[in-house]
């Protein structure tokens, strides 16, 4: 026999490593049963020196409470599974202790983490990534991080030159711009105003409210409409709610691993307030007062408005195109009001020229100040989107430079000054009910159902461009009621007989019972072309007695309170402050004109409005406390 395999060999067999392991392991678990080193030693076949050895590299004293738990499931597990025959009761103990496992499984997890959704299952399948991702698709008004990037990118994407002159001084306490119109003002400022928000909401900064004030509560919600639209297009989010309250909870959560606590922001809200001082006010935030050169009570509103932003962290921004130097707004603008009441010595001068004020500056009364014109906006990058001179053809060379080249309009002189004609003005989309004008693009539609209406139409005269076309809605009484316009056209490009087929188009839509035309130059073949098919059409021939009658008529309908239009109509506005006396070539008589360098026939809108007011004849206002008599016009 060899020596390997004599009896009396002394030399014990050698352990495999694995077979070390696992009795070092099952010792361990003895030991945490309560088990002595002896009693060890004897059961596993193995020297007192071994496990005292085993026990000081092992540090079996130190392990916790979950390590001598889980030895014991582990064990209880083995038995269980190695056990023969395996009955369906020890089945469910398995399951039981399995269940068990997981458990402790978690809690080691959460010693490690400190994460309540690693220790609760509910709690962690709450805030995965699939279930916050529902939440956010669930909530109202909701925006991820990604996507306040998204717009701001995309906002400063899309802006022109003169618009980020206008982000970067956002800080701005106050801000005054006079701006031409058709630039894309309302549009910015309803992104601008996102934007800002933004800005704060990536930063982890509070965000502030943002208040739009505009002369009606349409005006003011198209602010509302534009970011809504373009929200929408560029994260596919639909935000809704008059407010329209944003909701900003759980866009910072807390990051234990970079040493971050949770940034917790306030929701925020888009206000659009009319300006009427019983209800624009009782909101605090950042605020945006769209035409305030348009607003009749400026002053008494401004104070309203300012209000909302008392405090230092709000901004407040006034943008409009210029009305008239007699506005309330004029005094605000020009300094007249700043240093009214001021000692001599300390009243200061302010540059309002469009040379000192063309890219913005700083005036003595704190406020940034910009006049920006259609020339300043088209080479400041919208240049692609306006035509000039198609611009320049719709309007008189005065309304040009009030509305495009922000030239203020001396009204002292006019025969419809601003005070006289801004009462006129009325929010028509809520005042008016019984006209839907949605309904004129509509093929067979009828705005105004079967109630009758007047036509007024002013031609183009001279070889200028231009014609315009008015609806107005009369009285039921003559002499006691409101007239109505219910709309206005431009016509351009048209030769006559195009002219004549876009009236029969309007008055298809209506139930009409009056057309006035005035015959000068072109009118006269429109006019004939009209007559084919409304005889009743009236031929009014301009001269000194008829446009005195027609100012005269129309001065006693505004005087008397008897009219309205929707007040967003700058350009009808405008178009009525151009008309001003003048003397006749002889210097023996007065004539009315809308003149630049001395040309009549401009400010169409507001002839085609006088043309359709001549329906009612001038005694008609008797009833209303005017001067009797009577003009008669020719058929």
């Amino acid at each position: 026999m060899s020596a390997r395999t004599a009896p009396d060999d002394p030399t014990p067999p050698v352990q495999s490593r694995q077979v070390t392991r696992a009795k070092s392991r099952e010792a361990r678990s003895l030991y945490h049963r309560g088990w002595g080193l002896a009693e060890i030693a004897r059961e596993l076949g193995e020297s007192a020196n071994t496990l005292a050895s085993w026990k000081r590299r092992g540090d079996w004293d130190a392990d916790s409470p979950l390590d001598v738990v889980e030895d014991h499931l582990e064990a209880k597990l083995a038995t269980y599974l190695c056990k023969e025959p395996f009955t369906e009761g020890d089945m469910k103990r398995v399951d039981f202790l399995m269940r068990q496992m997981q458990t402790a499984a978690r809690i080691r997890k959460y010693n490690e983490t400190g994460k309540e959704g690693d220790l609760n299952e509910a709690v962690g399948r709450r805030n995965d990534d699939k279930a916050k991702a529902k939440r956010a698709e669930k909530r109202k008004n909701f925006l991820s991080l990604e996507q306040w990037e998204a717009l701001l990118e995309d906002f400063h994407a899309k802006n022109d030159a003169y618009q980020e002159g206008w982000w970067e001084q956002r800080e701005q306490r106050t801000r005054k711009i006079l701006k031409s119109r058709q630039i894309g003002a309302t549009w910015y400022f309803a992104r601008e105003a996102m934007a800002k928000i933004a800005e704060a909401v990536i930063d982890g900064e509070q965000p502030r409210n943002q208040i739009f004030l505009s002369a009606s509560e349409r005006q003011a919600k198209k602010f509302i409409r534009e970011i809504v639209g373009w929200v929408k297009r560029v994260t596919g989010v639909d935000l809704k709610g008059n407010p329209l309250m944003l909701d900003f909870s759980g866009l910072h959560p807390a990051d234990e691993e970079a040493g971050k606590n949770e940034i917790r922001l306030d929701a925020v809200g888009l206000y659009p307030l009319s300006t009427n001082s019983n209800t624009a006010q009782g909101e605090s935030g950042d605020f945006y007062f769209d035409e305030f050169f348009w607003v009749h009570g400026f002053a008494r509103l401004r104070k309203v408005a300012a209000a909302m932003a008392t405090l230092t962290i709000y901004k407040r921004t006034y943008f409009s195109t210029p009305s008239t130097k007699t506005h309330e707004a004029y005094a605000f603008w020009s300094g007249e009001e700043w240093n009214r009441g001021r000692k001599k010595g300390d009243q200061r001068a302010f540059d309002a020229s469009h040379r000192n004020l063309r890219a913005g500056a700083i005036m003595p009364d704190g406020s940034w100040c910009q006049i920006i014109t259609l020339d300043d906006a088209i080479a400041g990058g919208a240049g692609g989107r306006i035509d000039k001179e198609e611009l320049r053809a719709e309007c008189s060379e005065e309304e040009f430079e009030n509305l495009y080249n922000c030239q203020f309009v001396d009204d002292s002189e006019s025969s419809f000054p601003f005070s006289r004609i801004a009462p006129a003005r009325v929010d028509a989309f809520y005042r008016w009910r019984d006209f839907r004008p949605a309904l004129a693009e509509v093929p067979g539609g009828r705005p105004f159902g079967d109630r009758p209406v007047w036509l007024g139409y002013d031609p183009n005269k001279q070889g200028r461009d231009d014609a315009a076309l008015v609806v107005l809605a009369p009285p039921d009484q003559p002499g006691k009621g409101k007239f109505r316009v219910l709309a206005k056209y431009r016509l351009n490009g048209r030769d006559f007989a195009g002219q004549a087929d876009f009236i029969k188009g309007i008055a298809a839509r209506y139930n009409v019972t009056d057309i006035a035309i005035d015959t000068t130059g072109a009118g006269q073949a429109v006019y004939e072309l009209v007559v084919g098919w409304f005889p009743r059409a009236r031929r009014i021939e301009y001269s000194v007695a008829s446009k005195t009658a027609l100012v005269v008529k129309a001065q006693n309908v505004f005087n008397s309170g008897r009219i309205e239009f929707d007040e967003n109509w700058t350009d009808l506005m405008a178009a009525l402050m151009a008309i001003r006396p003048a003397l006749t070539g002889s210097g023996r008589g007065v004539t009315y004109v809308a003149r630049r360098n001395g040309e009549i026939g401009h400010a169409d809108l507001a002839w085609a409005l006088l043309n359709a007011l001549s329906n009612e004849p001038l005694d008609a206002g008797a009833a209303s406390g005017a001067s009797i008599g009577r003009v008669v016009f020719s058929d």
